[in-house]
């Protein structure tokens, strides 16, 4: 799916939970409408010592996943011990996946350990969660404001490196900047 088609999808998904592009967006709300639990991976019975390691000494190595059930149900396990700007993009991720329709893998891992995933839906699930938090429109309306990208990650409740990662993908403030060019030349 191209950037513009995806583009118009996260604003579909938006008014499907009744959010403008301009409203903070809450991506358990979506995980619920379509049926998706979302489990926190310290909820999950496990060893203590994967616990440690995964909230812990690396907590870098897991942020969540998508997980189908017997059931043909599917839940997201996060990642408590981060942030919550981080987990909100973890989740958006995880539910892009969903309103995607991502077939999943035969299994989670390969024969080494490594998680199996498939580039181009993660790229497609990357840029549909990036437009579900911050859409282009906001992101140009906020860049001709001259709003930085720590009042942009306040305001939509996500980190400044994602803020700073969608202001600068989108173009937002090169449109601005080369619009206030313009309007100096004349």
């Amino acid at each position: 799916m191209n950037k513009s088609a995806l583009k118009r999808l996260a604003l579909e998904l938006r008014r499907e939970v009744d959010l403008t592009p301009y409203d903070r967006f809450d991506p358990l709300v979506l995980a619920e409408l379509y049926g998706v639990e979302v489990i926190r991976l310290s909820e999950i019975e496990c060893s203590p010592a994967a616990l440690r390691h995964f909230q812990l000494a690396r907590p870098e190595r897991f942020s969540g996943a998508l997980v189908p059930q017997s059931d043909g149900s599917t839940v997201i396990i996060e990642n408590d011990s981060h942030e919550p700007e981080r987990r909100v993009s973890t989740a958006s991720h995880e539910v892009a996946h969903v309103a995607l329709e991502h077939p999943f893998a035969a299994t989670l891992t390969d024969t080494k350990g490594c998680r199996v995933s498939i580039a181009e839906h993660e790229a497609e699930a990357a840029e549909l969660s990036g437009e579900l938090l911050l859409p282009t429109d906001a992101a140009k309306r906020l860049a001709f404001n001259k709003v930085s990208d720590a009042d942009v990650a306040r305001r939509f409740g996500i980190s400044i490196q994602f803020a700073r990662w969608r202001m600068n993908a989108t173009g937002a403030r090169k449109i601005a900047a080369r619009a206030a060019v313009k309007r100096r030349a004349t």
